[in-house]
């Protein structure tokens, strides 16, 4: 492959890579058109999320930051995947993704010794 092509080829994996964020996209793929994942957005209220994903199997306090996390579980064609919202403490959506509560207040809890 000539080096002219190489060079940008790069430059956008890892620019690509920067973007994505570190979670199964199988599991995006999978559960996209689930409702929590496809209209719940960061700034919605408590309220709103409720009334698109339900009652949440369960609810927890953050402990890093204030606020609290839904965890829900969401089913698709008989597969199962835990999915997180969490939300500020003035109650305003700051996260979501394929994991449980726990699961992401661990990672953060990592991430914030790392720095």
């Amino acid at each position: 492959m000539p080096k002219s092509i190489l060079l940008p080829l790069c430059l956008l994996g890892a620019v690509a890579g920067c973007a994505i964020k570190p979670e199964n996209p199988v599991d995006y793929y999978t559960f996209r058109n689930q409702p929590l994942v496809r209209q719940v957005e960061d700034g919605m209220s408590r309220q709103e999320v409720l009334r698109i994903g339900g009652t949440p199997s369960s609810e927890v306090a953050r402990q890093l930051h204030p606020g609290t996390c839904h965890n829900y579980i969401l089913n698709e064609g008989g597969v199962q995947q835990p999915y997180y919202v969490t939300f500020d403490s003035a109650g305003r959506v700051d996260g979501k993704g394929f994991m449980t509560c726990e699961r992401h207040e661990a990672n953060r809890r990592e991430l914030e010794q790392k720095l």
